[in-house]
């Protein structure tokens, strides 16, 4: 026979705790074993009861969610944090994940969400609602590199005339276009190819464009 998931609930609004236990208590296999209404509360509450789940609002008086949260893992690496919160922002997420949290969602989620978060914690899995899913993916997702990240050996002046070269212009029409002479240019192409280790401006300018570097001669 399964055992009941043992949670506490940890947050300084009466009315959401009581609400969160009340739906909880609706659920056979889920025990509230405790309510706190600070982060310090959560912390001997958790030593105490070892719970298998904590729901642990962010901003409550004493100690906040976060710093609990830390504690409560470095001592007892075996209970999953659940944050549950109306800060939906970057730093709260990650602030939380550092934490050691495995589990993020907002107060205004639906039960099924807290639920299924709830279940999953307990499993030892991470689980974050939709919304902070989504905010994620969107964090963690490859930007385009910026021009000081692209080739970062070389100078600014050799990666203004690799994207030249990208767009297939000549050494005089790069000459033309920096106001500078061809000596000059040829020189920072002789840089640039062994700092890229080329050995052509085809092979550069591929580089280049690989890169997001070029599009078309102005």
């Amino acid at each position: 026979m399964q055992e009941d998931i043992r949670v506490l609930i940890a947050d300084d609004h009466t009315l959401f705790r009581e609400g969160l236990q009340a739906l909880l208590l609706s659920v056979p296999e889920i025990e509230v074993i405790a309510t706190v209404e600070d982060g310090r509360q959560a912390i001997e509450a958790a030593a105490q009861y070892q719970p298998d789940v904590i729901l642990m609002d962010l901003q409550m008086p004493e100690l906040n969610g976060i710093e609990a949260t830390r504690q409560i893992i470095q001592a007892s690496p075996h209970i999953g944090v659940i944050v549950v919160t109306m800060f939906e922002d970057d730093d709260s997420v990650f602030a939380a994940m550092r934490a050691g949290a495995r589990g993020y969602i907002l107060k205004g989620a639906d039960q099924n969400d807290v639920l299924r978060a709830i279940q999953a914690v307990a499993r030892g899995e991470a689980l974050f609602g939709p919304a902070i899913a989504a905010r994620l993916m969107n964090y963690f997702s490859p930007a385009a590199p910026s021009p000081s990240q692209t080739f970062p050996e070389l100078t600014e002046r050799e990666r203004e005339i690799l994207g030249l070269i990208a767009q297939g212009a000549n050494n005089a029409q790069i000459a033309t276009r920096l106001t500078i002479s061809q000596k000059t240019v040829r020189n920072h192409v002789s840089n640039i190819f062994n700092k890229l280790q080329v050995t052509d401006r085809v092979q550069a300018a591929l580089r280049a464009r690989e890169a997001g570097m070029g599009n078309t001669v102005e």
